[in-house]
């Protein structure tokens, strides 16, 4: 068979994108099935093909026999030396077959075989192009609608665009441009099905790798990515670099890079916030943008925790419809419940949340002395004691009233919190603790040297001596005390003065 194939052949390189050499192989394929068709046998059919593929020939491969019983594989000695006059017997000769000799059936066959040879070729070709790009993102254009279903123009092939994978937010029309996910490359009966999304949490991810070349080349890692589609985005990340900024690298110049993202994603909000593998400051991060006081672990087995906020601050730690927490919870992977400050004091807490708290916070062992080893303490109520030489609870518990006036630094509501954070968690043990009297014992006395009734006795005459002066020394630290004061300005140990009739005022 002599025919000119070229334009036929570089038609559906064009239009199917199938190479050469399948297309090549089909041609062989279709031409052997219509001479099965028409002798019943192909073992003995070969194809070949001119050096440019211009043409194509088959042939039936015969052996010389003298006297044929099978015409289809044998030919007489007679007729070979016809063909070839060197032709002898058991020799085997190549004998031209006219396609024209098919009948009608024969070449439908072979059409049809040759059809299912191409859908087969061209599914597996696109497959093997698409399947490699799932998680990547392509560009279409609006063809069709039906049922909610968009059908979109990827050029080689045809992709749908699910309602459900759609954000609310976007209106399509037909030729649209379509920016999509490759989510899904199946193959089905009718050919290759390709599944586009806008929703999924990995489009994000994909434009973030477009606009931002430090997730590109992977200087900035995204850990996860979180979304209500058409309303809202929080993605954490990290920066395997210690002078890259991993937020501020995503953000761009005056917020060029994410004003790109969000134009692409038409407007929805996006947050971008730092991991932390601790899980109270990843907490704390993930309700951005809401600025959260504190974060109390209350189950780390069951990832149960509290976020304690200001009232101002509620609100948007919640978000519309709770969106902002929900988005935060399904981050970090934790159950967070939003408090403020009132009512966080107002919760009863059991006693091993309490312990759980306070070890999280700080390993302080069984004593806090601190004001800055407070669990839950605000840290700027810490540093501005600190700046007015306030170190230790005890030097805040010493404090006159007219001192505690004179820190400007801190509002009477931080001090009101100052001071049920220090009754939560600390225990004030004084000596005499049940009447808050200081008392002298035989142990004190032995430890300084003295004797016991000695020691009383000097107590008692220093006592008489000073029953006529406006002002006495504390027992303690040696400060000056006078009789209205109940505990010492400068140690914080409870007073009491009793009354004898010759005496005056006994100091204990």
């Amino acid at each position: 068979m002599a025919t000119d194939m070229s334009e036929a052949i570089h038609q559906l390189i064009q239009d199917r994108g199938i190479s050469e050499d399948l297309i090549l192989r089909t041609i062989e394929d279709t031409l052997i099935a219509a001479y099965k068709r028409r002798y019943g046998n192909a073992e003995n059919a070969i194809v070949r093909f001119s050096d440019d593929n211009r043409e194509v020939s088959i042939y039936a491969q015969k052996q010389i026999v003298d006297g044929v019983y099978d015409p289809v594989v044998e030919i007489d000695l007679e007729e070979a030396r016809e063909l070839n006059p060197d032709a002898e017997i058991g020799d085997e000769l190549l004998i031209e077959v006219d396609p024209k000799d098919f009948d009608r059936i024969s070449v439908q066959s072979a059409k049809q075989t040759a059809k299912q040879s191409i859908r087969e070729i061209q599914k597996d070709s696109l497959y093997s192009e698409y399947k490699d790009k799932v998680g990547e993102i392509i560009i279409g254009y609006y063809q069709r609608e039906r049922n909610g279903t968009i059908y979109v123009d990827l050029g080689k092939i045809e992709g749908i665009f699910p309602r459900k994978f759609q954000s609310p937010r976007e209106i399509y029309h037909v030729n649209d441009r379509i920016k999509a996910l490759i989510t899904e490359v199946n193959k089905i009966p009718a050919g290759l099905q390709i599944v586009l999304s806008r929703t999924h949490p990995e489009f994000v991810r994909a434009i973030f790798e477009l606009e931002v070349p430090e997730v590109y080349d992977k200087t900035v890692e995204i850990h996860k990515i979180v979304r209500e589609p058409g309303y809202r985005t929080k993605l954490a990340v990290y920066s395997n670099r210690d002078d890259v900024d991993p937020v501020g690298a995503c953000v761009g110049l005056k917020g060029v890079r994410i004003q790109a993202v969000i134009r692409e994603l038409e407007g929805e909000k996006i947050d971008i916030l730092k991991y932390d593998p601790d899980p109270r400051r990843f907490i704390k991060n993930a309700l951005s943008p809401a600025e959260v006081r504190e974060v109390v672990i209350l189950d780390e087995a069951k990832h149960q925790a509290l976020a304690v906020v200001s009232e101002g601050q509620l609100s948007l730690a919640i978000g519309k419809q709770g969106l902002n927490v929900r988005l935060a919870n399904r981050l970090v992977d934790w159950n967070i419940d939003v408090k403020t400050d009132t009512q966080f004091g107002e919760m009863d807490i059991s006693a091993e949340s309490r312990r759980a708290v306070s070890e999280l916070f700080g390993d302080y062992g069984d004593e806090i002395s601190r004001v800055s080893e407070l669990p839950g303490v605000d840290e700027a109520v810490s540093a501005a004691l600190l700046e007015n030489g306030i170190e230790f609870i005890e030097d805040f518990l010493a404090l006159a009233e007219d001192q505690v006036a004179a820190l400007t630094t801190v509002t009477a509501e931080q001090l009101d919190i100052l001071r049920k954070l220090i009754e939560e968690y600390v225990e004030i043990v004084e000596e005499g603790a049940e009447t808050g009297q200081e008392e002298f014992t035989e142990d004190t006395v032995e430890e300084e040297g003295g004797d016991a009734e000695e020691a009383a006795q000097d107590a008692d005459e220093s006592s008489a001596e000073s029953a006529d002066m406006e002002e006495y020394e504390c027992p303690e630290c040696g400060a000056k005390i006078t009789l209205d004061m109940t505990t010492c300005p400068n140690c914080g140990i409870g007073l009491s003065f009793e009354y004898e009739e010759e005496s005056g005022p006994e100091q204990e």
